[in-house]
C-alpha cells in the first residue's frame, strides 16, 4: 500500500491511501469558473464584484434589492469581466482592482470595451440600460 497526497483546488492537502494498483479509474477533475466583474451606469459609477454564476448575479443586481449600492445608483450595466479558475485568484484580483484609482479602472474597461457597451443583455435581448433619445430630437426627423 502506498500513500498519496492530493491537492484540492483550494490549495489544502489531503492525505489519502490507495493501493499501488494503477488500473483504478480516477475521478475527472472538475473545472471551476469564477468571475470578476465590473458594473456601471450611464454616469460611469463603478461597482466591482466576484461570483461563480455571472448571469444569475447580474440578474440579482438588476432586480435592484432595496438599500443596495447598485439599486441606489442604478448600476446594472456589465462593462467588464474576467474568468478565473480559482476563487482565491478572483478575490485577490477584486481586492487589487478596488485599490486602483478610478483612472486605472476606466483604462482597464476601455481596453476591452471602449464604448462601454452592455456585455450581457437582459432576457429579451435588449440592453439592460437602454438609452433613449429625448423626444425633441426624434421630432426633428419628421417630414
Amino acid at each position: 500500500m502506498s500513500f498519496l497526497f492530493v491537492v484540492i483546488p483550494e490549495g489544502n492537502l489531503r492525505f489519502a491511501s490507495q493501493a499501488t494498483d494503477t488500473t483504478e479509474s480516477t475521478m475527472p477533475k472538475r473545472e471551476y469558473q469564477f468571475w470578476l466583474y465590473i458594473l456601471s451606469n450611464r454616469s460611469h459609477i463603478l461597482y466591482i464584484g466576484v461570483t461563480n454564476n455571472l448571469r444569475k448575479r447580474i440578474y440579482q443586481h438588476r432586480k435592484e434589492a432595496p438599500s443596495s449600492f447598485t439599486s441606489r445608483y442604478k448600476v446594472t450595466r456589465l462593462v467588464f469581466f474576467e474568468r478565473h479558475q480559482y476563487i482565491n485568484n478572483a478575490i485577490a484580483r477584486e481586492k487589487e482592482l478596488k485599490h486602483w484609482t478610478r483612472t486605472q479602472k476606466i483604462a482597464l474597461i476601455e481596453k476591452t470595451n471602449p464604448t462601454w457597451e452592455e456585455l450581457m443583455p437582459d432576457e429579451s435581448g435588449e440592453p439592460a440600460a437602454k438609452e433613449t433619445k429625448p423626444q425633441c430630437q426624434r421630432a426633428n426627423n419628421l417630414p
